[in-house]
């Protein structure tokens, strides 16, 4: 896994933009859109949507669809997941991968709050399915390792769904997991 992780600042400082983060959101849930349809869907102007697809698509983030023929291009995702950490780098890769971080934590954090105010208008299956959990355990470093590795394996067991509509069943809809580990400071 840390084979694909973000090195580069300047790449890192693309992902620093809380509005870039929704529209890679909107591509991986909803497949190619123009800067057009994006802007329908976010509520933001079509040259702001452009502005940030093309730099998502300077730092290899989105690529326009091949052989489109018309005026107006739909934008595809390059890169389904994205990850990085800050250790190795130098202060301005830090920097960077803080910035991409927030980012990225300011939109999942708003697309929860957004559920949650959503959830009264969902079915009964799906409310009782969809929310937020805590939990504590403890654990160690490498059991942590297991029980990460464990969870994304189930949820990637539904990727090919992405790239293959077909293989959807009748009902499914793009559900967002955000898996977030945290310890609790060590107090010696």
């Amino acid at each position: 896994m840390t084979d694909d992780l973000i090195r580069d600042p300047k790449v890192l400082r693309a992902l620093a933009h809380p509005f870039r983060w929704k529209l890679i959101n909107l591509l991986l849930a909803e497949g190619p859109r123009t800067a057009t349809e994006c802007s329908a869907a976010l509520g933001e102007s079509v040259a702001s949507c452009s502005y940030h697809l093309n730099m998502l698509a300077k730092y290899g983030f989105v690529g326009e669809v091949p052989d489109v023929k018309g005026r107006q291009k739909p934008w595809r995702l390059l890169r389904k997941s994205q990850s990085w950490s800050p250790t190795g780098l130098d202060d301005e890769g830090v920097s960077a991968a803080e910035a991409a971080s927030d980012a990225f934590l300011e939109q999942e954090f708003a697309a929860v709050r957004e559920q949650s105010r959503r959830n009264p208008q969902e079915s009964e299956d799906w409310r009782e399915a969809l929310g937020v959990r805590g939990r504590m355990e403890f654990l160690t470093v490498r059991e942590l390792e297991e029980v990460t590795a464990e969870v994304v394996a189930v949820i990637e067991r539904y990727s090919e769904r992405h790239d293959h509509p077909e293989k959807r069943p009748e009902g499914a809809r793009p559900v967002r997991f955000f898996l977030a580990t945290t310890a609790s400071p060590r107090r010696d």
